[in-house]
């Protein structure tokens, strides 16, 4: 849908010079990009190693002075606006900025926003969004708190605009953290490790004596460096869903996504299911929490030999699985709780 608003405003010819693409991933229409004169700015792993597939050289920060930009916008309105300041201090006074966005993810409302700070036309609607250029202003023009500042989430953690859960730990990872065992293995994974609050608390267990950090978000990844600095902690930018080790652990704990954008996606879950299943020993076992309404068990059986629920409430389950195996073989979930 982005790219179908890029060929209505530039008609396949984007403008001269450098070209600074902030928040493009690997579903956008980049034909008429020039690879060698174009950076994206791109933190998610996944996106970043597709867009590097299709010949451009993504970034995870912006590097050096461009003389025009396009912005995607993102559902979060702070990671948004940290995007616009990021081009207002790589892009000159006068110089064109696109801003593309899908109406639930929140461009009325931004376009609104910028009218009153800078010079807006060239508004065109499609595919239930728009995209519009700003011209840039002279320096100062945005409000200096919208650059990407940390936040201090709770107990000391930083975290960043956009990043999930920037504001304090997600519920459900304080509900999972509440029913892991007192003594954990001594090889774990978090799978989608986030900035870091789960596995500070795995961290806090006797018995661990490595704990594996994946995370696709770059800049969440970032903070977990700076929340945890135990020299147990290894730190992982990766696709959780075909990471793997040279070795295998005896222990999981995550709480999977299960949303891509505003789109409730299961699969997601069920991918890191099968993720963790393949990074376990045979007597490892994997802990993670889900929403109460998501099916994980029929997925969990066909990977693993036993499955518990172990707690939870009308949101959330606790669930854990050891067993790892290929599928095809499912089995009846346990009936009993496990501490």
């Amino acid at each position: 849908m982005a790219g179908s608003r890029l060929e209505l405003v530039f008609g396949g010819t984007p403008p001269e010079g450098r070209l600074l693409l902030i928040g493009a991933d690997a579903q956008s229409d980049l034909n008429h990009f020039d690879p060698a004169r174009t950076q994206i700015v791109q933190r998610q792993f996944p996106d970043f190693a597709a867009l590097k597939g299709q010949g451009f050289a993504p970034v995870t920060e912006a590097q050096g002075e461009f003389d025009a930009a396009v912005v995607f916008l993102p559902r979060a309105r702070a990671e948004a606006r940290a995007r616009l300041a990021t081009v207002a201090a790589h892009v000159p006074p006068g110089a064109s900025v696109w801003i593309d966005g899908q109406k639930t993810d929140g461009v009325d409302s931004v376009l609104k926003e910028l009218r009153g700070m800078a010079p807006v036309d060239e508004v065109q609607s499609r595919a239930h969004g728009k995209i519009f250029r700003l011209t840039l202003p002279q320096p100062g023009w945005l409000p200096e708190d919208w650059a990407a500042r940390d936040h201090i989430a709770a107990e000391g953690f930083v975290t960043r605009p956009g990043v999930f859960s920037a504001d304090a730990p997600d519920p459900a990872s304080v509900a999972l953290a509440a029913h892991l065992p007192d003594k954990l293995p001594s090889r774990i994974v978090d799978l989608g490790a986030g900035w870091g609050w789960l596995s500070a608390q795995i961290l806090k267990r006797p018995g661990v004596g490595t704990l594996h950090l994946v995370e696709a978000d770059a800049v969440a990844l970032d903070c977990a460096r700076r929340n945890i600095t135990d020299p147990r902690a290894q730190f992982h930018w990766a696709d959780a869903l075909d990471f793997r080790l040279p070795e295998p652990v005896n222990g999981v704990v995550m709480n999977p996504p299960f949303h891509e954008g505003r789109a409730a996606n299961p699969k997601l879950g069920e991918g890191f299911i099968r993720a963790a299943a393949g990074l376990l020993t045979g007597a490892g076992r994997l802990w993670m929490v889900a929403n109460r309404h998501l099916p994980y068990e029929q997925t969990l059986r066909q990977v693993f030999a036993d499955v518990a629920e172990i707690g939870g409430d009308s949101r959330f389950k606790i669930l854990t699985a050891t067993g790892a195996q290929r599928p095809g073989k499912a089995k009846p979930m346990s009936k009993g709780r496990r501490r």
